[in-house]
């Protein structure tokens, strides 16, 4: 009972209050949810964050530019490339090099970013089943997750946090082989996902368990900052990638995917999970283009230098700068100021997807009952890594 925010005196009868978490199997991290119940019925619901707090911007506020990249790993650190994506963007924009970087390069980053996106989306749907109670989809996900993490450690030389992205371009070109093997994986993984959706997708006790749980509608998704396949699932096309534009994604084919209410009510938690299947199968799509392109108009050089445009000083002009993209969660952004003398920014603040996406959750939960609080909440795909940085 310590450190509560709900006064136990003002409970109604049959009230309670009940901690759910930090320990807690389906927690997706160290996050404690305060729940006022009445019987098995949530009346309220308070999370309690913190409890991973890195001090991931005071660290920036002490380090170079190329430095805070491994920084930026681990917030996210399911979609590590994703997120040195979005951080070198925006310092490459700032230094003014951005329109200078090599395509070959560019096309390498959004090739690894999608692949870091497939395997970002295949923990949410594995986890997610198993939170519901389908353990198998959990070790299938996991699975073909590992032969994605094979290739971006062949890549890079690791496994989870890559820093593989550097500002001007990348640590190293991909390996001689890498876009046949990858080529080869994605081959073999779209018969895979269509069996995982005959497995969970359209698995009527999935469905039982998700349709018409946890709606959040559009206005409510919009007011409270949720983006990515939280705010998709609710029926509005927004995407990033589509948006801005950045990057060589204006150049690529790719639909995006919305809720359309299929197996209930538009922006219920089945939504949100058929959102992140079917975006698997457009970066599988986007992931082919990069690879053909790679192949034939963009193939490898001797003479090909990924560091080429790195520069010696990493120091930006003095300035208030925001740059956002599109993580496998929603919207990362990175809010720079920077005084024009250093090579360290004198503020980095960062805007992440999971934090905006669980601030919703108190609404989400309301009414619902303690079992469809954890589908609510797996719905949400939150890494706690991101929410405290």
């Amino acid at each position: 009972m310590n450190n509560l925010k709900t006064d136990p005196s003002k409970l109604k009868n049959e009230e309670m209050i009940l901690n759910m978490g930090p320990q807690h199997p389906s927690m997706h991290g160290v996050l404690r949810l305060e729940l006022v119940t009445d019987g098995e019925t949530v009346k309220e619901c308070i999370p309690h964050i913190g409890y991973l707090h890195r001090c991931f911007e005071k660290h920036a506020e002490a380090l170079n530019y190329q430095q805070i990249i491994p920084f930026v790993d681990r917030m996210d650190y399911l979609s590590s490339m994703n997120n040195d994506h979005v951080f070198v963007m925006g310092v490459e924009k700032m230094l003014g090099i951005d329109q200078t970087i090599p395509k070959r390069v560019e096309y390498i980053r959004v090739l690894v970013c999608e692949l870091n996106r497939i395997a970002s989306h295949l923990i949410a749907i594995g986890t997610y089943g198993m939170d519901i109670g389908a353990v198998t989809p959990f070790f299938f996900c996991f699975k073909e997750r590992e032969h994605i993490l094979n290739l971006l450690e062949w890549a890079s030389g690791a496994r989870l946090l890559y820093n593989y992205i550097w500002i001007g371009g990348l640590f190293y070109d991909l390996p001689v082989g890498f876009e046949q093997r990858c080529s080869e994986f994605l081959t073999q993984f779209k018969p895979k996902m269509r069996e995982l959706d005959e497995l969970l997708t359209n698995n009527s006790i999935f469905i039982s368990r998700t349709q018409n749980i946890g709606v959040l509608p559009l206005d409510v998704a919009i007011n409270y900052g949720c983006s990515g396949p939280m705010l998709r699932g609710s029926g509005i096309n927004y995407d990033l990638r589509r948006i801005d534009g950045y990057s060589v994604y204006p150049e690529l084919d790719f639909e995006i995917p919305i809720g359309e209410g299929k197996m209930g009510t538009t922006g219920d938690c089945w939504d949100r999970f058929d959102v992140r299947v079917r975006e698997i199968s457009e970066s599988i799509k986007i992931a082919e283009q990069c690879i053909e392109r790679l192949t034939k108009e963009l193939k490898r050089s001797p003479e090909f230098d990924p560091r080429a445009k790195l520069p010696k000083k990493l120091i930006p002009k003095a300035q208030e700068f925001y740059c956002r993209g599109e993580m496998p969660k929603g919207e990362l952004g990175y809010y720079f100021i920077a005084d024009g003398k250093s090579d360290k920014p004198f503020r980095c603040k960062a805007r992440a997807a999971s934090f905006s996406n669980l601030s919703v959750l108190p609404e989400l939960a309301k009414g619902a009952m303690i079992a469809d609080l954890i589908a609510i909440l797996g719905s949400i795909d939150i890494v706690l890594g991101e929410v405290d940085r």
